[in-house]
C-alpha cells in the first residue's frame, strides 16, 4: 500500500506546483487579472506627464525670456511686481482679509 502510494506522491507534489504557479499567474503582483489596474495606472500616469511637458515647455519659456540675451520688459516688471508687492495705479488690487483667530 504504502508503495502505490508513494508513486503518486511526486504527481500530486507537481500538480499541486502548477496549481500554485496558476493561481499566481492570475491574481498576483504581475498576473493576468491585475493588467486592467495597470492600464489605468498608465493612463492616468501619461496624462500627469502631458501636463508636467507643458508646465515645463512653458516653465523654460519664461526662464529664456529673463535672460539677459532675450530680456522681456513685461515679463521682468511681472516678477519683479510679484517679488515686491508692487502695483501699477492700473492695475486692480483685490484685498482678502484673513481670519487670524480661526487658524489655530
Amino acid at each position: 500500500m504504502l508503495t502505490a502510494v508513494r508513486s503518486y506522491i511526486s504527481t500530486a507534489f507537481l500538480a499541486l506546483l502548477i496549481v500554485y504557479f496558476a493561481y499566481h499567474a492570475f491574481t498576483g503582483e504581475q498576473g493576468l487579472l491585475t493588467s486592467a489596474q495597470r492600464a489605468q495606472t498608465l493612463a492616468v500616469k501619461s496624462a500627469e506627464l502631458t501636463q508636467l511637458i507643458a508646465q515645463r515647455q512653458d516653465l523654460e519659456t519664461r526662464a529664456k525670456l529673463l535672460r539677459d540675451t532675450s530680456l522681456s520688459a513685461d515679463l521682468l516688471e511681472e516678477r519683479a511686481r510679484s517679488l515686491l508687492g508692487y502695483s501699477d495705479p492700473r492695475d486692480y488690487v483685490i484685498r482678502i482679509q484673513h481670519d487670524d483667530s480661526a487658524g489655530g
